[in-house]
């Protein structure tokens, strides 16, 4: 079964770049949207999470908030 993954980043950040290396490692497909360039998704991201920090990550419909290789893990089929 594939794994819906979508990465929210901005272009400064370093745990981001850790984020997106973690999944490329574990040949993890996500599509990366970064919240620096497209403030709508900004707004959706933060309304859906209440959180403004990044990475988020949404695994098949759950939140990993912040670089937590351990909780990805957990959520991918």
């Amino acid at each position: 079964m594939k794994n819906n993954i979508t990465v929210y980043t901005t272009s400064t950040c370093p745990y981001c770049e850790m984020m997106k290396r973690f999944l490329t490692h574990n040949n993890l497909e996500f599509t990366e949207v970064n919240v620096q360039k497209d403030p709508i998704a900004a707004n959706r991201l933060v309304q859906e999470t209440g959180q403004y920090g990044v990475p988020q990550t949404n695994i098949n419909g759950e939140w990993v908030l912040g670089f937590d290789q351990a909780r990805v893990m957990q959520l991918v089929k």
